[in-house]
């Protein structure tokens, strides 16, 4: 018999208790793929949201918990735009919202000046872009259309008693901003009570040089104190919102992959001791300590390949059918990127070397007239 084979047939033997180690496994790669995958997406997504604006740096008042708390004077684009390296600053309003009634909760409103380029940047997929006189006029990102059941044409009441009419759709390539709506900043700002403020500043630098960007930074800083200028990159990686959501998904995720090694270790520790006469056999027909552990870890092993490939499927279905629920399609784009399957195999292939390490060791200390005593 193969040494392959017998790995395989020593994995099967016991089918239940192997299908429950399996299924450990399984649930612990299933809970990276889909909590981890979701916070991972966001993150890409709202990152991408300004990479594919030409956005360099945002602006924003230093300290802030949460970004969406960050409020500057408007005026303070005045002051930026002269300086060296500046192509064009844009100011950014955003609040959140809430429509109970569909299912909608914390829907993201941008509001950015009429004339800024984003406008020009989204695709309308229906109806048409904002120009000037739409006072009472909103756009709405595809999904949060779809999740309204709203029409081009129709009303919609952004707060409580302020209806909006619906002048377009758009679509984007992220589903940050698919599921957002899109107002003119000044009548946002009106809406909201918040007269001349701007939550951030998006600023798109001529020279996109590291050195150049660091040095713009700096000046930005400079204006004033309480001020913060970062890149979009680390914008986007320390946000708050997104560190506890990575937070809380990696702590689900541990507790499983607790669960999944124990049951795993378990697992082959019974399986060694129901074995101990073969393998008594085995060293006394020269099988050597290195070979007998290598069996126990590739079993165990087979056992954790198993599983992520069943727990990254599951992973994979999960968050496709979130992506389509009116709750969450405006948060969960459906897709998982690669870098976190090829974390969801590496955990599931710790998890098994982990639960295999002690039984393997046991198993090679087995001396044969001992083992054959045993059996």
């Amino acid at each position: 018999m193969r040494f392959t084979t017998l790995v395989w047939k020593s994995a099967l033997r016991r089918p239940f208790r192997s299908a429950l180690t399996i299924s450990g496994v399984a649930v612990a790669v299933a809970a990276v793929v889909t909590l981890v995958g979701i916070a991972h997406g966001f993150e890409n997504s709202l990152l991408d949201v300004y990479e594919q604006h030409g956005v360099d740096l945002i602006v924003m008042r230093s300290g802030v918990a949460q970004r969406m708390t960050s409020s500057l004077d408007r005026k303070l684009a005045d002051k930026i735009k002269p300086l060296e390296n500046v192509e064009s600053v844009t100011p950014v309003l955003f609040d959140v919202v809430s429509f109970e009634d569909y299912d909608a909760i914390g829907v993201t409103i941008q509001g950015y000046p009429l004339d800024a380029p984003y406008f020009e940047q989204v695709r309308i997929v229906e109806g048409r872009r904002l120009e000037r006189g739409d006072e009472r006029g909103v756009l709405l990102g595809r999904v949060l259309a779809e999740n309204l059941n709203k029409k081009v044409g129709q009303t919609l009441d952004v707060v409580e008693g302020e209806p909006y009419q619906v002048i377009g759709f758009y679509e984007s390539y992220n589903v940050f901003e698919n599921g957002s709506m899109l107002m003119d900043i000044d009548e946002l700002s009106h809406l909201m009570a918040r007269e001349g403020d701007a939550t951030f500043f998006m600023v798109s630098a001529e020279n996109k040089d590291k050195a150049s960007i660091e040095a713009l930074r700096k000046r930005i800083k400079s204006l004033q104190t309480g001020l913060d200028a970062m890149p979009a990159k680390e914008y986007a990686d320390t946000a708050s919102e997104l560190r506890l959501a990575r937070s809380a998904a990696w702590l689900t995720s541990t507790v499983a992959l607790i669960v999944g090694a124990i049951g795993t270790l378990n697992t082959m520790v019974m399986s060694v001791f129901e074995r101990v006469q073969e393998i008594g056999v085995l060293r006394a027909i020269g099988w050597r300590k290195s070979r007998v552990m290598r069996w126990i870890l590739l079993e165990s092993l087979l056992l954790a390949l198993i599983g992520a490939i069943l727990g990254t499927a599951a992973g994979a279905a999960a968050t496709s059918f979130l992506s389509t629920l009116p709750a969450a399609s405006r948060l969960v784009s459906g897709e998982i990127d690669p870098s976190i399957v090829a974390q969801g195999f590496a955990i599931a292939m710790f998890v098994g070397l982990l639960g295999g390490a002690y039984p393997a060791y046991r198993a090679a200390g087995f001396l044969p007239t001992e083992a054959l005593r045993q059996g």
